[in-house]
């Protein structure tokens, strides 16, 4: 017999693994694991997801006929890893061969490489470009570009393309229009919420007992844990989201956690969707003039622009990508991080829902929590981690190449042309934070001045040798240039001021 292993990011029924086995003969591994469930304190929630995703994913293939070997976390006889429950079951069942699918982490799939078990590997048939098909298309090239990348898989895809093979609307990205401020008095649409049935309860039951030191709430977990609810959460933001996602996908606001964000993330990285079948029907939205083209194309942009792309950066470039910081940084995280004690209205406001629901969307992470530890200096290991800890949604393949590479350009460019850097009145145009701020986002010296002001010019001024030759910020060091003498040194003065701040660890 064979014996096939389905992990806790891989609970889809089209799986390469699944598909390579018979139900007749051969038997399904699934296990809850000390080692993953604790090599970073990951989110309450987000255990709570995956345990729960797994077991209902265990009945389901059971439901299917399979055999299913499935060890709980508080099983006694629970190795603690992966690779010591495959010793383990192998050796009980006498298997001579084990079938996985190639893994979302680096650091698991090396060690499962290095186990000497007789392993055969699949390649992960549910994103678009394998591996080597990315490493093909990187060859050769200094540096990467992720629209380059976008539209060949636009055309390969065969998405939002006009009969002659040009892009629908004569653009191949409508990035321009996907940043406008939230209108006063738009409302967002109702979120879509899944009460925990007895098998989510009973998970949450268990991690409260065994991870209740971990940061985050686990009360109000209403995530979908099954293919049929994924696909609900799904068709709701189909109804009610996409239309408005393109022109507000940027926006930030009081109280309002979602906006026309789908929050499906988390789903379809576990494997609870499909993403050929989320482009198809975005694509199918925008043909019967259900969505406008600037909403269609820019979902679809993060289905199979950045999501394929940061997968193809992390597998080309792993292990040594982890370790890369192009401007040096060593500065710790902030304890506010882990507490949302700030006086900085949108750093309060993202990492307190980050707590209460494991969830922030992707500008509140890049342009707020990601902007400000770029700004500040903080090592690149940390803040990755913390990324890797507190989103429900976030697995290191996904997370470490948007974090070190995007957020803090600790790889000096390989991924992203410029550091994603603003000040304070970004925030306030995108978002409604800055009017209940402590702050004042009108200023930049004072000692009630907006921290982003500052901490944005000292960012340029410290790192002006790296950053003054990239094209993309000429006219930021135009402007820089064109101020005062006076003016700059109170700039740096008061970003000194706030950096020693972090250094006594006192929250801002």
């Amino acid at each position: 017999m064979r014996l096939g292993l389905v992990l806790g990011d891989q609970l889809s029924l089209e799986l390469p693994s699944l598909k390579a086995l018979d139900p007749a003969h051969d038997a399904i591994l699934m296990a809850e694991v000390e080692g993953e469930a604790r090599y970073v304190p990951h989110h309450p929630q987000k255990i709570v997801l995956v345990f729960s995703a797994m077991r209902h994913f265990a009945q389901a293939l059971r439901e299917r006929g399979w055999q299913v070997h499935y060890v709980p976390i508080d099983d006694s006889d629970n190795s603690g890893t992966i690779v010591g429950e495959l010793r383990r079951w192998r050796e009980r069942l006498g298997a001579a061969q084990i079938d996985l699918t190639e893994c979302g982490e680096w650091r698991l799939e090396h060690g499962l490489r290095e186990s000497g078990l007789p392993l055969t590997w699949h390649r992960d048939t549910r994103f678009l470009c394998s591996r080597e098909a990315f490493a093909r298309w990187a060859e050769g090239r200094r540096q990467l570009r992720m629209e380059h990348f976008y539209r060949g898989m636009r055309k390969r895809c065969g998405l939002l393309l006009e009969p002659d093979g040009s892009p629908a609307g004569g653009a191949w990205n409508f990035d321009s229009e996907n940043r406008k401020p939230l209108p006063r008095n738009l409302g967002a649409p109702f979120a879509a919420r899944f009460t925990p049935d007895a098998i989510t309860l009973a998970v949450m039951a268990l991690v409260r007992q065994r991870f209740g030191d971990h940061y985050g709430e686990i009360d109000g977990f209403e995530y979908p844990v099954t293919q049929q609810q994924a696909g609900e959460l799904w068709q709701h933001f189909l109804d009610f989201g996409l239309a408005a996602f393109g022109d507000y996908q940027d926006a930030m606001a009081e109280g309002e956690p979602y906006l026309f964000h789908s929050r499906i993330s988390a789903a379809l990285n576990i494997g609870l969707l499909d993403v050929r079948q989320l482009c198809e029907d975005v694509q199918q939205a925008w043909r019967e003039g259900r969505v406008p083209l600037n909403a269609a194309e820019g979902f679809i942009r993060q289905l199979i622009g950045w999501r394929e792309y940061v997968r193809g950066v992390y597998w080309l470039r792993m292990p040594d990508y982890a370790t890369l910081n192009h401007f040096g940084n060593a500065r710790a995280l902030p304890e506010f991080y882990w507490t949302g004690n700030t006086r900085m209205r949108c750093m309060a406001q993202a990492i307190g829902q980050t707590l209460r629901l494991g969830y922030a969307h992707h500008v509140q992470r890049l342009m707020v929590t990601g902007n400000f530890a770029l700004l500040a200096g903080i090592a690149p290991a940390a803040i990755c981690e913390w990324y890797l800890a507190v989103y429900i949604d976030a697995f290191d393949w996904v997370e470490l190449p948007n974090t070190l590479g995007m957020v803090m350009h600790a790889d000096g460019g390989y991924l992203g042309s410029k550091p994603y850097c603003a000040s304070g009145r970004y925030i306030q145009r995108m978002s409604d934070h800055c009017k209940a701020c402590s702050y004042r986002v009108d200023k930049v010296v004072e000692a009630d001045a907006c921290p982003f002001n500052a901490l944005y010019w000292h960012f340029l001024i410290r790192h002006r040798q790296r950053l003054s030759a990239n094209p993309r910020l000429a006219m930021v060091y135009r402007n820089l240039d064109r101020m005062a003498a006076a003016r700059r040194d109170g700039v740096w003065q008061r970003g000194e001021q706030l950096l020693a701040e972090l250094d006594a660890g006192r929250p801002l």
